[in-house]
């Protein structure tokens, strides 16, 4: 059975449709790619699985379970982890409370995020505000995995970045897919990386689901048709 599981979802932003038939599927320990050019859907998709933006239409099961009349935060307690676009780390507060604000019991903790991003032990006591925007997203990407989450979604996580820090990130999340049964949704631009990570794909295209498949299976053709400039 799917962990997570879209069928026909549309959705609006007052009377403009943004979504207007997006389906996906994303099994257990699976990495999902969510892919498409700029505005054609991708973040609002996130917004509906996290329940911070209510579907006009379609179905949304997670672990076999209609979550569409949900809250954000019955959603979040459900087991779904957002990295949010843009990190939105609270600055005000130090990286160690950050982490805790929102951490649920089980097998990720601060000793754990720990091993995951050595740095985040070494800048416990700092403001998030003086962290480096790598630091940031490491700390946006450990806050997550403190609400101990069964899927994770990672919105643009490697996104303004410098090279080595992309690297140090896109490790992580194959760490990730290695030693855990965690799901993880991923939407980035690089192809590349993704590849690497991924094992299906998802494209949309104004708002519709226009492709889907394995990671290996994407053509040329399929990314010059859908994903080129």
């Amino acid at each position: 059975m799917s962990l997570l599981k879209l069928s026909h979802v549309s959705a609006f932003y007052g009377p403009s449709q943004a979504l207007f038939d997006v389906h996906l599927s994303l099994e257990p320990g699976q990495v999902l790619a969510l892919m498409g050019r700029n505005g054609m859907g991708k973040s609002t998709t996130v917004k509906v699985i996290c329940r911070m933006m209510k579907n006009r239409g379609g179905s949304i099961m997670f672990d076999g379970r209609d979550i569409a009349r949900l809250k954000s935060y019955q959603a979040a307690k459900s087991g779904i982890g957002l990295v949010p676009e843009g990190r939105r780390c609270f600055s005000n507060l130090t990286v160690y409370e950050n982490l805790i604000a929102a951490a649920r019991p089980g097998q990720w903790n601060f000793a754990a995020v720990a091993r995951l991003f050595p740095r985040l032990e070494e800048r416990r006591d700092q403001l998030a505000a003086s962290l480096s925007g790598g630091e940031q997203q490491m700390l946006a990407i450990g806050r997550a995995l403190m609400t101990n989450p069964r899927l994770l979604i990672l919105d643009e996580a490697t996104e303004g970045l410098a090279p080595v820090v992309r690297q140090e990130i896109w490790a992580a999340i194959a760490r990730l897919k290695a030693e855990t049964g965690m799901a993880i949704l991923v939407i980035d631009k690089s192809i590349k990386e993704l590849g690497t990570v991924a094992d299906t794909a998802v494209i949309l295209e104004k708002g519709v689901s226009v492709w889907h498949g394995d990671f290996t299976d994407l053509t040329p053709d399929v990314t010059d048709t859908y994903l080129g400039v």
